[in-house]
């Protein structure tokens, strides 16, 4: 019997601003569909002239005008985009039509535009969207993977390796819509975490996202940096991952769903950090965290337990190729 041909290989676009959140959904999922596909992944990185970004898409009328020389956006056209973030909407929307429905057009999160005008809309399922071009999904997708975590944690295992266990990784995030992080809230998390670090002789590690404000990241740094671990203090390479790979508990603050839903693609138990604010979205992430069998509320104490490590990332990337195979076959 005569082999039937190999399918040929995708090329990718994972577009977004380039803000480190918001384009590790977008390279998440498009390296997902390239480890079921053979597949080039290529990262773009789109930039708005002037105040444009900051209009409605459909008030940006001919968008490939307005866009920085360095966005590199234009043919050869991909198999598919992969599109996050509120920036890309109004290149998203009309890939389509400038390909001739030859590009399969993904969007990630809640795009607050008809879901129609994409071939796929890819959501964390606290958005609450429904629809028959809707996937959604337990949190965000992400780059964890078992690879990932074994080929990260080698470049820093020389460090990491010495310290001692329980290692707790502790990520720290900010302040957003919904979220702060005061002094006096950062003064409970560093209690809440010395103490049952030092009483078992563990150590830390522990990084903060961007978003965290001054005062409370210098004063985690004062009140933990006599413990044994590494606070990573944003200068040369970014331990994220090898910290997700070497620690036995890992604490997130719960502003956060990339770094939860990362967190949770361990295996490894998942306590969230109380801050100031609340949102209901994030409340409904969380519970389906714990439902999962992922994440707990932090009280103070480290518990293992064990879970199947969550795989949505995976599960949307093969719903993406079957719906493009159904397309083409069509």
């Amino acid at each position: 019997m005569a082999k039937l041909p190999a399918e040929p290989p995708l090329t990718i676009w994972a577009l977004s601003d380039g803000r480190a959140g918001i384009e590790a959904q977008a390279v998440g999922l498009a390296e997902a569909v390239a480890r079921h596909r053979k597949a080039k992944v290529i990262v773009k990185r789109i930039g708005w002239t002037g105040r444009i970004g900051r209009l409605p898409w459909w008030l940006n009328l001919f968008p490939r005008r307005w866009l920085t020389p360095e966005s590199e956006f234009e043919a050869p056209w991909p198999d598919l985009l992969v599109a996050a973030g509120r920036a890309t909407l109004p290149l998203a929307i009309r890939m389509r039509r400038w390909t001739g429905g030859k590009t399969f057009v993904v969007q990630i999160q809640d795009p607050r535009a008809p879901a129609g005008l994409f071939d796929l809309v890819v959501p964390p399922n606290h958005d609450r969207l429904k629809g028959d071009n809707i996937v959604s999904i337990i949190g965000a997708p992400h780059r964890v993977t078992p690879k990932k975590l074994t080929d990260e944690y080698k470049r820093f295992a020389a460090t990491i390796d010495p310290l001692p266990h329980p290692r707790a990784a502790v990520l720290i995030g900010g302040r957003s819509k919904a979220f702060d992080l005061s002094p006096e809230r950062a003064a409970a998390i560093a209690h809440e975490i010395q103490l049952p670090l030092e009483q078992e002789g563990g150590s830390l590690l522990m990084s903060f996202s961007r978003r965290t404000p001054p005062q409370a990241r210098a004063l985690l740094t004062a009140r933990l940096k006599h413990l044994p671990g590494i606070i990573w203090d944003n200068e040369g390479d970014n331990p994220y991952f090898a910290f997700l790979a070497g620690a036995d508990y890992i604490l997130v603050t719960e502003d956060s769903a990339n770094m939860a839903t990362e967190a949770a693609g361990t295996g490894k138990p998942v306590f969230i950090l109380k801050m100031d604010g609340q949102s209901l979205k994030f409340r409904l992430f969380h519970e389906e965290l714990e439902r999962h069998g992922a994440a707990r509320p932090f009280g103070g104490a480290f518990h293992g337990w064990s879970y199947e490590p969550l795989a949505e990332t995976d599960r949307a990337a093969k719903e993406i190729l079957a719906r493009m195979g159904a397309a083409k076959a069509g």
